[in-house]
C-alpha cells in the first residue's frame, strides 16, 4: 500500500501525532514523516518564489 504525501499531510493537519501515524501505518518510519514535511516546505517555498517573480 502506498501512502501519498497529501495523505500524510492531511493526517497531520487532523491532529494525529507522528507516533499515532507510525502506529497506524507500520510501513512508515519517522524519517518518512520528516521527508513529507520537508517536501511540503520546499514545494511551498518554490510556489511562493514563483509568485514573487
Amino acid at each position: 500500500m502506498r501512502i501519498t504525501v497529501y495523505d500524510v499531510l492531511a493526517i497531520l493537519s487532523d491532529g494525529m501525532t507522528h507516533q499515532e501515524i507510525l502506529d497506524d501505518f507500520p510501513e512508515l518510519v519517522a524519517e518518512d514523516i520528516l521527508a513529507v514535511l520537508a517536501y511540503a516546505a520546499n514545494r511551498e517555498h518554490s510556489v511562493a518564489s514563483l509568485k514573487l517573480q
